[in-house]
């Protein structure tokens, strides 16, 4: 009896939270792995993992943006384990994530032009459903302010160099957002 209310309880947790519509933000804003832009022509979002493979708390934000630096690299977005997103380069301006990659209709020079999201998880994690949800969110907000035509894992824009994002159920992430 004891088990069947507590799963209960957890499932109107649960879905009290996927039924959450509005986000928070949360800025960790850099300066090193982007440049400036006044005139982005945003079609794609991108799709990756990361994680602290330097010493340390594996999906610690401050280690994960320290290694960022040493890399020269960054994204707009980083959702964490528990799905807070954190905010590392303003939309207007160029992440330099999507290194040397292609979309599907030809184009290159991609940081000039897509969104890139980093998922906070390792080879052997999945990513967490808070994070799915965060993602799906997002990513729904994205496409209401730019003409996304393209949302794709890092993996689908450099198949020969990138695996990621890894353990994700892709299909499953695409049925949640919006046309």
């Amino acid at each position: 009896m004891r088990n069947s209310i507590f799963t209960f309880l957890l499932l109107l947790k649960m879905s009290f939270i996927w039924s959450q519509s509005n986000f928070t933000i949360i800025d960790k804003a850099v300066k090193f792995g982007m440049r400036t832009s006044d005139d982005r022509k945003v079609n794609a979002v991108i799709v990756h993992s990361t994680f602290n493979n330097s010493g340390g708390e594996k999906y610690d934000i401050e280690l994960i943006i320290k290694q960022f630096s040493r890399y020269g690299v960054s994204a707009h977005y980083v959702i964490g384990r528990d799905g807070s997103i954190y905010g590392l380069v303003d939309e207007k301006n160029v992440a330099f994530h999507a290194g040397k990659s292609q979309l599907p209709n030809g184009q290159t020079n991609l940081n000039a032009c897509t969104i890139g999201i980093e998922l906070m998880t390792s080879f052997d994690e999945a990513p967490t459903d808070e994070q799915i949800h965060a993602l799906t969110l997002l990513v729904n907000d994205i496409k209401k302010r730019y003409k996304i035509e393209f949302v794709l894992r890092h993996s689908d824009i450099a198949p020969d160099r990138k695996t990621d994002p890894w353990n994700m159920d892709w299909d499953g992430f695409l049925k949640g957002i919006s046309n």
